[in-house]
């Protein structure tokens, strides 16, 4: 049989050896084929393939050079993520303040990362400026010795990704922005964009607790605030990919007056613009900047403490109505001082117990896997899980193919 991209067997059982590597590998062929359900003769091709592709590598196998072993070794294999030749992602957060560039191996491990503040750069020429930047990023820190696959972009909105195109963003001020070709033309690279709360959803089920491959809610907190329901290990977008827009859910027990005309909505009363406007207007840090509370809250400022209690107790009652529709077996809460410090974990934890119908198990509130290194290692994931998805997709740098090997 051959590898035909596009043909969608070689795609799914591509897809479901790659993907048995990466929850159990090191692993021999033989088992693969028992955790995948494929026969073993599906497996070799399939793992020839990848190995072609340079997702695999070959491990010396248990006891080789020992000279004392009869018959063919069990080879393990395991996911290509060498110093020379393991294929990396690009990423970029792009927040309201500041974008994030990370490079990523396929395991989500974070290789390199770097912060570019543009909160003073006019909306009409700041993809250009944070791809610029970019490009800057990786001549510094992407090796030639590793295969660049591609820029995995997510920021906070809608976002259409299959059109690569931000549907609407408030506080970038953007509107059917087709940030993906943009990037795309200034880097001479394959890009994917998605919502990050989506993009933290991919990631866990990619990289994160096993229970999130189940189902998952991911609730985000930031200057958007976004959220992100996944089952089965795949996440839900809707018509338009419209889904996660939950800024106008009521916060139980709050009056804060929100733009939309109501009072409670959840971006008006947790959001990290609301958060820091709260603190400066009470005379604890003097810019509103949440990363400034925080560290006045490790400092030992009660004030911040308290602040940053009350919003995660806000947080907390929220996540309860979401808790109650959708039931998960994880939830994930993506919010800056829980991410940090475990005490604000707790509060949310205390508050979606209190205003629960359904949650018994406050440990399955949690904090993103990759902790402080969540959107740098979820963005890569945009494009990651669309490789995770389709391994045998177009043709990439450093594959060896029929007609040689592929250069940048």
């Amino acid at each position: 049989m051959t590898l035909v991209p596009g043909d969608p067997r070689a795609v799914a059982n591509a897809a479901a050896v790659l993907r048995t590597v990466l929850e159990c590998g090191p692993v021999a062929r033989s088992e693969v084929a028992a955790l995948s359900g494929l026969s073993p003769a599906a497996v070799s091709r399939q793992a020839t393939g990848l190995l072609r592709a340079g997702l695999l590598r070959e491990l010396p196998a248990p006891g080789a050079g020992t000279g004392g072993g009869v018959g063919r070794p069990r080879v393990p294999l395991d996911l290509h993520t060498g110093a020379v030749g393991g294929p990396v992602a690009a990423g970029l957060h792009i927040g309201v303040p500041s974008a994030t560039f990370s490079l990523v191996d396929l395991r989500g491990t974070l290789l390199a990362r770097r912060t570019f503040p543009h909160q003073h750069l006019p909306a009409a020429g700041l993809s250009a400026a944070i791809a610029a930047a970019l490009a800057r990023f990786l001549a510094e820190y992407h090796t030639p010795r590793r295969p660049l696959l591609g820029l995995g972009a997510a920021l906070g909105g809608w976002v259409d990704p299959e059109e690569g195109r931000v549907v609407h963003h408030p506080g970038l001020h953007w509107r059917h922005k087709p940030l993906g070709a943009e990037l795309s033309a200034a880097l001479g690279l394959p890009v994917h964009v998605d919502n990050h709360a989506r993009a933290v959803a991919r990631a866990e089920i990619l990289f994160g607790r096993p229970e999130a491959r189940r189902s998952l809610v991911h609730l985000f907190i930031g200057n958007v605030v976004d959220a992100a329901f996944g089952i089965e290990g795949t996440v839900h977008q809707g018509p338009g990919a419209a889904a996660g827009d939950v800024a106008h859910l009521p916060v139980p027990g709050s009056g804060v007056p929100c733009a939309c005309g109501r009072t409670g909505c959840l971006q008006a009363t947790a959001s990290d613009t609301a958060l820091g406007a709260e603190a400066v207007r009470r005379g604890i840090v003097p810019d509103p900047s949440v990363p400034l509370l925080v560290d006045a809250a490790a400092a030992g400022d009660p004030r911040a403490d308290r602040l940053l209690r009350e919003r995660a107790r806000a947080v907390g009652r929220a996540a309860a109505l979401l808790w109650d529709v959708f039931n998960p077996a994880v939830m994930v809460v993506t919010e800056l001082a829980s991410v940090l410090h475990e005490g604000y974990l707790g509060e949310i934890r205390g508050a979606a117990l209190a205003h629960s119908h359904v949650c018994d198990d406050p440990e399955r509130i949690v904090g993103p896997h990759a902790g402080p290194a969540v959107l740098p290692e979820a963005a890569a994931t945009v494009l990651l899980s669309r490789v995770f998805r389709d391994p045998l997709g177009p043709p990439r740098e450093g594959e060896i193919t029929p007609d040689g090997m592929v250069h940048p």
